[in-house]
């Protein structure tokens, strides 16, 4: 194991340019819960088990639209949750390889939380593919509402 240690950070080390992928593990070593772990979700917020609602049940637009109050509530606590949780410092070294390449970095992440914006990163760098807590859109169109 310490050869194959040691070759991944060779090749970190020669590398011109690098590509991080993260996912909920990244988040949960900041101490945010991960609702995808076994009892995960309903750990986290109890009441939802007592209702039998699921991650899925609540984590869709469709919410807004079945329960909205619950749904503004959830998404809600959680992005106060998000923004009260300081990253961890594994992102500070994961800032310091990529900034030192001379083809720089990009990030990948399911991580819908920020963190990697705020240690740093630069946003035009980060792909979120399930979207961001900190970035509101209408379900309907809503252009020109004010």
């Amino acid at each position: 194991m310490k050869n194959d240690l040691n070759y991944a950070v060779e090749l970190i080390r020669k590398a011109d340019g690098i590509l991080i992928t993260a996912g909920a593990g990244m988040s949960v070593d900041s101490g945010l819960p991960d609702f995808r772990s076994v009892g995960g979700f309903w750990n986290t917020y109890p009441m939802f088990k007592e209702h039998n609602i699921s991650f899925e049940d609540i984590a869709t637009p469709l919410a807004y639209k079945h329960n909205q109050e619950l749904a503004y509530w959830f998404y809600g606590h959680r992005l106060v949750q998000y923004r009260n949780t300081i990253p961890h410092e594994g992102y500070q070294i994961l800032k310091r390889w990529a900034g030192a390449k001379s083809h720089g970095y990009f990030v990948f992440t399911s991580n819908v939380d920020g963190h990697f914006q705020k240690a740093g990163f630069d946003d035009s760098h980060v792909y979120e593919v399930h979207g961001t807590l900190d970035r509101l859109q209408c379900v309907n169109n809503c252009r020109g509402l004010s």
